[in-house]
């Protein structure tokens, strides 16, 4: 995978998820090159990453507050 430039903070922390491989905790498969997907809904942000050997998802959240 090729270094990205992160942007914003979210941007950053999707980055730093991608940077370490990921083991899938469903079915042991290591991803060298994961990529997260990013949603937000105002006061959240969710990170998902789905496996590509069996689909399982691996999901993490930031609330926001002001």
């Amino acid at each position: 995978m090729s270094p990205r430039r992160a942007h914003s903070p979210f941007d950053r922390l999707r980055q730093t998820f991608e940077e370490a491989p990921l083991r899938c905790d469903a079915c042991g498969y290591v991803d060298d090159s994961s990529e997260w997907r990013v949603t937000t809904s105002g006061s959240r942000v969710r990170y998902q990453y789905c496996c590509p050997t069996c689909g399982a998802l691996d999901t993490r959240e930031l609330r926001l507050s002001a």
